[in-house]
């Protein structure tokens, strides 16, 4: 991201299309925001959509150029580069005036900004020199939202040439998108998230920009969105022994945030928070030696940038008083709002059913799936099209989806090119093989429901922004699927940019009537009903493998909760009474802890 942004958030990514031009909506007002690139069809199809928008030339880039992957992601970056110099440009040029982009630039900083008091000191005098001369000075302190995208590690599927054989490793999906971002004119950072690639990450050795300059200074960053202290240290060790920076660890809650999860064996937001607050400064004193050495060995600079470990966190964040906390108590540098922002049409993607569904929905409607091929827990909606076709199709005796892109297919169980497990072919061949074992009525019920609840994320996550802006659907395939954090349930209605930006720095709410937990007891909930899920699933054939997990799982619960009574009056934002009801939700955590017997 941006670095010398402004704001203190960023806008997440969100699913494959949500996102996917949130820095044409949001950049030139300071915001920065993270673009999937992993779809290069996509992709393509919204660089044809904005170079039609702002009359400019537009050269398709074929499927039949080996490369088309990498070249797409390039050229629509370079497109939203493009369009957003433009825009602020054209921003910069305005005069100061009611309604104006310039003006709505100001109005949206924090009241904490420099900037904002300098504008507010700007708007108070008359016409005059003096006001001209501040007007200037404002243009001149306009940074844009960094235009950052994001590759999910684990989506990292083998291309394949017209014979149907493996092209070399460069061609697999994360490699190419990674080239078409290291290749693109941007100056901004790559989010890696889901782990530990080798590949990828060996593979950012190949681009001079991710490496510092003869001024130290590095064009394009890595952000490493991480779930634990342990995964930061050995993600960044790996990277600074080849001479890469880590410009940011970005951490996420492992249960309480949108599209998949990344369940932690037990351990809660709260506790990873203080243990990167804690251990910032050791985190720099294991990663910089490796770093400095590999760069020395490459004779280049160490990074001008690197006087410390930069950390953000997103997940579940709801009010101004959490986002102060998070960023005042455990110094965070940036907090990230992801799931809000879908009700907010100026800066996301979503079509019109959707988003009046969302802005209606229960608590209820929110819930974690095992709809993703990725066989990782998935948070969903249970009011979306998506839902309601997958459905549909099961008592039409033909579950499963049509798989067109094929970016989750990983299953060689039953044919030797892997396919994905929410495809028609998989499912039907994982049906009949289900039927051949004659196992009885409630057992075969419960495997069918496990086998026909992946369905396509390749589609339902892309299709709301070609919906919204009503551009061709391919093979029909409306239905759309929706991801957001549980947080979405506190809040109602459609919003405008203003509006959000005004609720996060505290000068408006926007939650609806809901009784709203803190974030951090909401975690909590969701960590420990689903560590109930988890005991229920082995109690009868439990191994010792399986108990020792367990153990450790509500160990971390348990010293969670610990620290969370420790920090009472912090977490009620000094209040007494919030915090004697924040205290009762504890121990009521720890009691249905207590009772479920491993």
């Amino acid at each position: 991201m941006n670095f010398n942004s402004p704001h203190s958030f960023h806008i997440p990514v969100m699913g494959l299309g949500y996102t996917i031009d949130t820095p044409v909506k949001v950049a030139r007002f300071g915001i920065s925001s993270v673009v999937s690139i992993i779809q290069d069809d996509l992709v393509e199809q919204m660089r044809k959509f904005y170079c039609e928008a702002e009359g400019l030339k537009y050269t398709a880039i074929s499927t039949k150029d080996i490369d088309h992957r990498a070249k797409r992601i390039r050229a629509y970056l370079n497109l939203l580069k493009q369009i957003v110099d433009a825009q602020v440009q054209k921003l910069k040029a305005e005069a100061f005036g009611k309604g104006k982009d310039i003006d709505k630039y100001f109005r949206l900083l924090p009241d904490s900004s420099p900037d904002k008091h300098l504008y507010t000191e700007m708007n108070a005098l008359g016409e005059g020199p003096e006001k001209e001369a501040l007007q200037q000075k404002l243009r001149q302190r306009i940074i844009p939202g960094a235009i950052d995208v994001n590759i999910m590690t684990k989506v990292d599927n083998p291309s394949y040439d017209k014979a149907g054989k493996p092209l070399p490793d460069e061609y697999s999906d994360a490699l190419s998108a990674l080239r078409g971002f290291a290749l693109s004119e941007l100056s901004s950072a790559v989010v890696f998230s889901a782990g530990l690639n080798p590949r990828l990450f060996a593979y950012l050795e190949k681009f001079s920009d991710f490496y510092p300059d003869e001024n130290g200074n590095i064009k394009k960053k890595i952000i490493l969105k991480v779930s634990d202290y342990r995964s930061a240290l050995i993600q960044g060790k790996f990277l600074a022994k080849k001479g890469i920076y880590i410009s940011e660890f970005r951490i996420e809650s492992g249960l309480n945030c949108g599209g998949h999860a990344f369940p932690t064996e037990g351990h809660l937001l709260g506790p990873i928070l203080e243990e990167f607050r804690t251990k910032r400064e050791e985190l720099s004193h294991e990663l910089f030696p490796l770093l400095e050495k590999a760069l020395a060995d490459k004779k280049l600079p160490f990074p001008s940038a690197a006087g410390g470990i930069r950390v953000s966190v997103q997940g579940g964040i709801g009010t101004a008083e959490e986002d102060a906390f998070l960023r005042e108590y455990y110094k965070v540098h940036s907090t990230g709002w992801g799931s809000p922002f879908l009700l907010v049409p100026e800066a996301t993607n979503v079509d019109q059913h959707t988003l009046e569904m969302l802005a209606t929905a229960q608590e209820e409607d929110y819930y974690l799936s095992h709809s993703s091929p990725l066989g990782l827990p998935f948070n969903n909606f249970r009011k979306s099209s998506a839902e309601e076709q997958r459905k549909e199709r099961i008592m039409k005796h033909r579950p499963g989806s049509p798989c067109y892109k094929k970016h989750l297919a990983f299953n060689t169980e039953f044919t030797p090119q892997p396919i994905c497990t929410a495809s028609r072919q998989y499912q039907n061949l994982k049906i009949r093989q289900l039927t051949e074992q004659q196992i009885p009525g409630a057992e075969f019920q419960e495997e069918f429901d496990l086998i026909t609840e992946k369905d396509c994320l390749c589609e339902g996550l892309s299709v709301a922004v070609l919906l919204k802006n009503r551009l061709p659907v391919e093979h029909h395939l409306e239905a759309v699927t929706i991801c957001p954090g549980p947080n979405l349930a506190y809040f109602s209605g459609i919003f405008s940019l203003e509006d959000m930006v005004a609720h996060i720095y505290g000068r408006k709410n926007i939650l609806n009537a809901r009784n709203r937990p803190h974030m951090f007891l909401k975690e909590l909930k969701m960590y420990v009903d689903f560590f109930k899920t988890e005991a229920e699933k082995c109690r009868a054939t439990i191994t010792a493998k399986q108990k020792s997990y367990l153990s450790a799982f509500r160990s971390n619960l348990d010293k969670g909760i610990a620290y969370y009574q420790s920090m009472l009056l912090q977490l009620a934002f000094g209040k007494r009474e919030v915090a004697l009801r924040i205290n009762a939700d504890l121990e009521d955590s720890a009691r249905v802890l207590a009772n479920v017997v491993l």
